[in-house]
């Protein structure tokens, strides 16, 4: 009998790749054949966003275009969208099943069930106050040598603008023996870096008993025989205590890179944000982090165009912002959000304002990731090898501990392997050089 063909799209953040890994897994270990984007599947999984307008659009064009891909085929919609948007996704023609952010590890069964049943089913349903940690231990299908392991959800921060609390519930917290024994599992199955991501990781362990914190779960991870190198997804700057700091300027396997959002580089704008930090206070802690990890690699978030955002204010975050010397930015215009405080504020941005200031530090963003990559020039690196880049012959892809790309030639079979990489020049923000050795 001929396998099912399932096929998952997903849009958004790092927690919900992930989590779209671990419903392949699910399908495959159900019998199902995991195909990928361009293939025909008998069912469709669209794992959506809804952090901005753009996200939404998105999200309704990809379940439009697996309606049609397969007209006899079964649609099922999961993720933040669908949280938040049940009966705009249920309008959409050919919708079967929509499962919001929560039981989506039960959406084999739902599935199974709906197609059983050939009635539209929506199955999406709020979250308590109580809730725990959603638990699954499939291995996740990941297709990168880095592997990602989600250690929380949720999130208890209410930000004006932010949406997520709304659509991922209060924060929930992995049982540490849970999380070691996935990464033990990853390990297994020949992963050498593992990438700690959730929604609001600084806070992992606050809602658990007993003395649980990251920089705790940070040192178990890293006694794992074989894990060779440990990342941290984005971490809010209020969580960066000076345990965790002790705890990776002192692992050897903590890759050097660091993701802070900072938002607006303007105290007025932070407080309307509802950010619990001032821009004296992130430098403060930036400085820390300097002295205490050489070469640290500091990426970022910046919005654009939030509800009252001067000329005045926004010229203090591009002079923060250079201030500061990040290595990588990542730029969003801001976007109302139904339901959020914000979006009830008085002097919304123009749209021709927001796309203005959003070039102009997307420039200043890809300056920085240069200057950054050029200060490795003539140093040997270790870099994790991702990927033979296509039409490029024998060129190799990989990223340094503190992140950045790096492009060399190689012979074959590199890919998942640690080498050392002599950078001799930079295109961009991407390293090229050569392979003087393999490390592992």
């Amino acid at each position: 009998m001929e396998k099912k063909r399932v096929l998952i799209t997903t849009l958004g953040c790092k927690v919900n790749q992930y989590e779209s890994a671990v419903l392949a897994g699910l399908f495959k270990k159900r019998g199902y054949q995991v195909v990928e984007s361009g293939n025909i599947a008998d069912v469709y999984i669209i794992n959506t966003c809804t952090v901005t307008h753009l996200s939404d659009r998105k999200s309704r064009q990809l379940i439009r275009r697996a309606v049609t891909a397969n007209r006899e085929a079964f649609i099922a919609v999961t993720g933040c969208y669908a949280q938040v948007a049940p009966d705009k996704v249920l309008e959409i023609p050919g919708v079967d099943l929509i499962v919001g952010t929560k039981d989506r590890y039960k959406l084999v069964d739902l599935v199974e069930r709906a197609i059983k049943g050939r009635g539209q089913v929506n199955a999406v349903r709020n979250y308590k106050v109580d809730e725990e940690f959603e638990e699954d231990s499939t291995l996740p299908l990941q297709e990168r040598t880095r592997a990602f392991l989600k250690i929380q959800d949720g999130c208890n921060n209410f930000c004006t603008y932010c949406i997520i609390p709304f659509t991922r519930g209060p924060r929930r917290s992995r049982q540490p023996l849970k999380v070691i024994e996935n990464a033990h599992m990853l390990v297994a199955a020949g992963f050498k870096e593992i990438v700690l991501t959730g929604i609001h990781i600084g806070a992992y362990g606050n809602d658990l008993a007993g003395d649980v914190t990251l920089a705790g779960l940070f040192s178990q991870l890293a006694a794992i025989p074989g894990l060779l190198r440990l990342r941290l997804g984005s971490i809010e700057p209020n969580d960066i205590t000076p345990e965790l700091v002790n705890t990776l300027s002192s692992s050897p396997i903590f890759c050097r890179h660091l993701h802070v959002p900072l938002q607006s580089g303007d105290d007025q704008v932070l407080q309307r944000m509802g950010r619990q930090y001032t821009t004296s206070e992130y430098n403060r802690l930036i400085n820390v982090l300097r002295q205490n990890i050489p070469g640290l690699g500091l990426s970022t978030d910046i919005m654009v165009g939030f509800p009252g955002e001067t000329s005045e204010q926004f010229d203090n975050t591009c002079r923060f912002i250079k201030r500061i010397a990040f290595s990588r930015l990542h730029v969003f215009k801001y976007s109302p959000r139904q339901g959020t405080p914000a979006a009830n504020f008085l002097n919304q941005v123009e749209p021709p304002v927001k796309e203005e200031r959003s070039h102009e530090l997307i420039k200043m963003g890809h300056q920085l990731a240069s200057k950054f990559a050029t200060s490795f020039i003539g140093q040997d690196l270790e870099v994790l090898v991702e990927r033979l880049l296509e039409g490029r012959g024998n060129n190799y892809e990989g990223f340094t501990g503190n992140y950045v790309r790096s492009v060399f030639p190689g012979d074959e079979g590199l890919c998942g392997k640690i080498v050392v990489f002599r950078a001799e020049k930079v295109r961009g923000a991407t390293l090229e050089g050569k392979v003087t050795g393999l490390r592992y």
